[in-house]
Order: C-alpha cells, then structure tokens, then sequence
C-alpha cells in the first residue's frame, strides 16, 4: 500500500487529505487516483510535482516502494 498525500488544489478536487492505495509506478497510482476520484483531479495530477517518501520524483515508471508515502503537489501561485 502507498500513503498519498494531498495538498491545496489536489486536495479539494480529490475530496480528502490523505489515502491508501494500491500503484506498482507513479503511472499506475495516477490511473488509480483519476479513477477513483474523477476528471477534476486528473487535471490537477497532469501539472502536478510528486515527492516519493520526501524526495521528487521525475521518473513515472519508476516503481514505487512498498509502504512508501507520496506527496502530490499541484503548481503553487504566488510567491
């Protein structure tokens, strides 16, 4: 099971702060999420950073470790 995180605009159009999920690849968990939560936060997930157990991860097909937590972070206006 993966831990993901939810933050700003992520976390309103997926309608919690925080869940687990089953996702072998950030591909996967993406598929998973837009799925289980709707057109809404596929768009947000499009433009989204993705930290993996706190680090940012670039790579969609790398496999994601059992456990591991990931924090999805839409653009941020501002700053």
């Amino acid at each position: 099971m993966i831990t993901v995180r939810y933050f700003a605009g992520a976390r309103a159009a997926a309608g919690v702060a925080e869940e687990k999920v089953e996702a072998a690849t950030l591909d996967e968990l993406v598929r998973v999420l837009e799925a289980a939560h709707g057109a809404a936060l596929g768009r947000v997930l499009t433009a989204a950073s993705f930290l993996v157990d706190e680090v940012i991860c670039h790579d969609r097909q790398a496999a994601l470790p059992e456990g591991a937590g990931v924090d999805i972070l839409p653009p941020f206006a501002g700053g």
